[in-house]
C-alpha cells in the first residue's frame, strides 16, 4: 500500500488504523476505547488498556530468544570507551536499579528527576521508572541550577539520580554542586539522591540523602514490571516556556509505545537487529523517543554516544561510530552536518571509513537549508530525509516516511503529513490559505497517538497554549505554507515572520538563500527594530573553514543574491561576518535572543546556551553595523 493510500486511510477511519498498529506492542490487557474523545478538547488513546513500557522495550525481547543481542551499544570518544549491553544484561540492570527506586519509597506514580551526562545508566534509570510505573523527568545534564530547581517545584521528584559529572572535549562539567545548589533553591526537598560516580570527578555524598548508584544496585531486589493504564504517564519533559515558567510536556504510556513502535517500522524503515543512532542527547525530546524508547521498542540496538560532531577529535566522528558499529539509520540535526561541513567542506574524513551499512539520513530539530540537504546526499550517496516534529509531539508530523513509499525529495521541505497528521495552513481568521501562502501551521484534533495530552498540572495553560488560537486545532507555533502537491514548507516560528513595511516575509526564506553560497558554513536572519519601515532582515553568516576572500566582498555577494533570489521588497541590505552563532545544546539558534540584541532589549539569559561568551560576541558585531545600541 502507497503513502496516499495509508494516509487516507489513518484520516478516514483513524480508531482502526491505530488499534492496528497497536498490535506492535504487547498489552496486559486490551482497550475498552481506542479514541475516548469524551472530554473534549482532551483526547485519550487506548482508554482503559493496560501495559508496561519498559516489559515492550525490555523483557520481550528478552522472553523471544534474543537477550544476547546488543540493546545498547555506549561510545564516548571523551573518556575513551565503548561499552556494548545486551537485551539480557539490560533487563538485569534495569529491574535491580527499579528495585533500588522501590527501596527509596518510589512507587507508581512517583515523580523521578533525572539528571545526567550520555551514559548508558540514564536510559537504565528512564526505564527502570517505567517499569515500577514512576514518572521520569530528565533534565539535560549541565543545566543550570536555577533552572534545575524550578523543575524541582514542578514535578515534586521523591527521588533525584544524577551523574557525579560530565564530560565534554576540554572541560570537566560539575553536575554534583549543581545539583546540590538547585535542591537548596527549591521549595520541594526530593528524599534521596542516587549519585552515578564517574572516575573523572567523583561527588561529594551528603550522608543520609545521597547514595552512590553501585552501592543502591548492589543491594537492590530485581523489581518486576507493574502494570499501568495506557493512559497513565510515562514522563514529563519540560520545555520553555514564554513566561519564563517552564512547560512540563506529558507523555502517556499507551500511545507513546505504538507510535514509537510504527514509527520505526514506517517512518524510519528500520528493522529489529539493525543498529540506529540518534546523535542527541537524552535531555530533548529526541533522545526519549529515539535513543531510548523507540529502538528498544523495535528491537533495535541504539547507540548513546557522548561525543561531538567535531572536535572529538576530527569531523570525522560521526563516520567513525557509523562504520565501528555498523550503523543502517543515522537521526542528527542540520546544525551537526554544517559543523561537519564547516571544518571539512570536502568530505576528506569520509574516505577513511567504510559506511556501507548506511542506508538512509533522517535531519530534524530546526529547519533544514537546501545547501546542507544537497551537500549530505552528495557526500553519501544516500536518502537524506528532512523531517519535521517537536517535543510536544514525541515523534514526526511530516516525513518521507520509507517504511511505506520513499517520495522525491523537495529541497526545503520535510515532505509530507505523517498517517495521523491532519496538517493544515490557516490565517489569522481561521481559513485556509491558498497553496504556496504562508499562514500558521496548524493540526486538526484530535492528534494521533503519543502526541501530548496536556502539560504537567495545567490542563488551562495547555488548552491556552496550544488549543485556543483557533478551535478545534492545535497551534504549532510554526509558520509555513503547503505546496499544490500537499508538501510542507516550514518557514519559521510564527514569531520569526518579519513584517517589512506592510510585508510579511520568511526569515527562513531569506536564510535558506544565504546557506547557498558556497563560502557560507551556517547562517540566521533576524528580523531587528527601524523606525521607518517596522523591521529589517539583518543576516549573520559564519564562513567555511579555509575561506579568505575578503569578507566585503562575501557580504556584497550574499545581499545581491537576495535581492536577486526574494526581491527587493525584503529591503535585505545588511550582513555581518561571525565567527560562530549563539545555540542551545541541542543545536537550535537562538534567533530570538539576537534579535533582542539587535533591538537594545534586555533578555534573559537562554537556560540552554552552549556557551554564553558567544552573545558578546554578537552584541559586538551587530554594534560595528549600528545595532544593539542600548544593550
Amino acid at each position: 500500500m502507497g503513502y496516499q493510500a495509508v494516509y487516507e486511510r489513518s484520516m478516514k477511519d483513524p480508531e482502526s488504523f491505530w488499534a492496528e498498529a497497536a498490535e506492535l506492542i504487547d498489552w496486559d490487557r486490551p482497550w475498552d476505547k481506542v479514541l475516548d474523545s469524551s472530554n473534549e478538547p482532551f483526547h485519550r488513546w487506548f482508554a482503559g488498556g493496560m501495559l508496561n513500557t519498559c516489559y515492550n522495550a525490555v523483557d520481550r525481547h528478552v522472553t523471544a530468544g534474543r537477550g544476547g543481542q546488543p540493546a545498547i551499544i555506549h561510545d564516548s570518544p571523551v573518556t575513551g570507551s565503548k561499552t556494548v549491553i545486551t537485551y539480557a544484561e539490560l533487563q538485569d540492570q534495569v529491574a535491580r536499579f527499579a528495585g533500588a527506586l522501590l527501596a527509596l519509597g518510589v512507587t507508581k506514580g512517583d515523580r523521578v528527576i533525572v539528571y545526567m551526562p550520555m551514559v548508558p545508566e540514564a536510559a537504565v534509570a528512564m526505564l527502570a521508572c517505567a517499569r515500577i510505573g514512576a514518572i521520569h523527568s530528565v533534565v539535560f545534564g549541565g543545566f543550570s541550577a536555577r533552572e534545575l530547581a524550578t523543575r524541582i517545584d514542578d514535578a515534586k521528584p521523591k527521588v533525584m539520580v544524577a551523574g557525579s559529572c560530565g564530560i565534554e572535549p576540554n572541560r570537566v562539567v560539575h553536575y554534583k554542586p549543581l545539583l546540590d545548589s538547585a535542591i537548596n533553591l527549591a521549595e520541594h526537598k526530593p528524599e534521596h539522591c542516587i549519585i552515578l560516580q564517574r572516575e573523572q570527578e567523583p561527588g561529594t555524598l551528603i550522608e543520609g540523602r545521597d547514595l552512590g548508584w553501585a552501592e543502591a544496585l548492589a543491594a537492590a531486589e530485581p523489581a518486576a514490571c507493574v502494570s499501568v493504564a495506557a493512559t497513565d504517564p510515562l514522563y514529563i519533559l519540560y520545555t520553555s516556556g514564554t513566561t519564563g515558567q517552564p512547560k512540563g510536556v506529558v507523555r502517556d504510556n499507551g500511545g507513546h509505545a505504538v507510535a514509537m513502535a510504527w514509527s520505526m517500522e514506517n517512518v524510519y524503515n528500520v528493522k529489529p537487529g539493525e543498529v540506529f543512532w540518534a546523535a542527541s542527547d537524552v535531555g530533548w525530546v529526541v533522545g526519549h523517543s529515539y535513543i531510548v524508547y523507540a529502538p528498544l521498542l523495535a528491537g533495535c540496538t541504539t547507540i548513546v554516544y557522548e561525543g561531538k560532531p567535531v572536535g572529538t577529535p576530527d569531523a570525522g566522528a560521526f563516520w567513525r561510530v557509523i562504520s565501528e558499529h555498523g550503523v543502517s539509520v543515522l537521526f542528527t540535526a542540520p546544525t551537526a552536518f554544517r559543523a561537519i561541513k564547516r571544518d571539512d567542506p570536502n568530505a576528506e574524513h569520509l574516505g577513511r571509513y567504510d559506511l556501507g551499512t548506511l542506508r538512509a539520513l533522517f535531519l530534524a530539530g530546526e529547519r533544514c537549508d537546501p545547501d546542507t540537504l544537497g551537500w549530505a546526499q552528495k557526500i553519501l550517496g544516500i536518502p537524506v530525509i528532512d523531517h519535521w516534529w517537536q517535543t510536544e509531539t514525541g515523534w514526526a508530523i511530516a516525513a518521507n516516511c520509507l517504511g511505506i513509499e520513499q517520495l522525491p525529495v523537495k529541497p526545503g521541505s520535510p515532505t509530507r503529513a505523517v498517517p495521523g497528521y491532519d496538517i493544515q495552513v490557516l490565517d489569522d481568521e481561521g481559513v485556509s490559505v491558498a497553496p504556496g501562502d504562508i499562514g500558521r501551521i496548524m493540526i486538526k484534533l484530535p492528534l494521533p497517538p503519543g502526541c501530548l495530552p496536556t502539560l504537567w498540572g495545567n490542563d488551562a495553560r495547555f488548552i491556552q497554549s496550544y488549543l485556543s488560537a483557533q478551535p478545534g486545532y492545535y497551534l504549532t507555533g510554526d509558520a509555513g505554507y503547503l505546496d499544490e502537491d500537499g508538501y510542507l514548507f516550514v518557514m519559521s516560528r510564527i514569531d520569526d515572520i518579519i513584517n517589512v513595511a506592510g510585508h510579511r516575509l520568511s526569515t527562513g526564506a531569506m536564510e535558506g538563500v544565504l546557506a547557498s553560497h558556497p563560502d557560507v558554513a551556517e547562517c540566521a536572519v533576524i528580523g531587528a527594530h527601524d523606525q521607518l519601515k517596522g523591521e529589517l532582515p539583518v543576516g549573520l553568516v559564519v564562513l567555511k573553514s579555509g575561506v579568505s576572500r575578503d569578507d566585503a566582498a562575501i557580504v556584497k555577494e550574499l545581499v545581491n543574491l537576495v535581492r536577486d533570489q526574494i526581491g527587493p521588497v525584503a529591503a535585505f541590505k545588511t550582513v555581518v561576518v561571525v565567527q560562530r552563532l549563539p545555540k542551545t545544546r541541542s543545536g537550535k539558534i537562538l534567533r530570538g535572543t539576537m534579535k533582542s540584541i539587535a533591538d537594545g532589549k534586555d533578555y534573559r539569559m537562554p537556560a540552554t546556551i552552549d556557551d554564553p561568551a558567544i552573545l558578546e560576541e554578537i552584541q559586538t558585531a551587530l554594534g560595528k553595523i549600528g545595532y544593539a545600541k542600548h544593550a
